[in-house]
């Protein structure tokens, strides 16, 4: 069960991500979910450096506005790698 929480938050931040990026159309279901999944990621090592360590774990809003951060950074990486606006 845990796994299919952790892709439905996934896709929950991504999707919300897409959204502020204006990029939702572009993506796709399994975009949201990989820009979800990786912005949890990212969201969280960027947040374990500025709380000295410390990992915000579970399913609660800070976690998703973090994830939502980290998509939002991942995207950002991205399109200034790849020279498009999203994934």
């Amino acid at each position: 069960m845990g796994i299919i929480l952790w892709l439905i938050f996934g896709a929950l931040a991504g999707w919300i991500a897409s959204m502020l990026n204006h990029t939702n159309d572009q993506q796709g279901w399994i975009g949201n979910i990989v820009m979800g999944i990786v912005g949890a990621l990212v969201g969280g090592f960027l947040w374990s450096l500025i709380k000295d360590g410390e990992f915000d774990t579970g399913f609660n809003i800070g976690s998703l506005i973090i994830a939502i951060a980290g998509a939002l950074i991942f995207s950002w990486v991205m399109g200034k790698m790849t020279g498009r606006k999203a994934i």
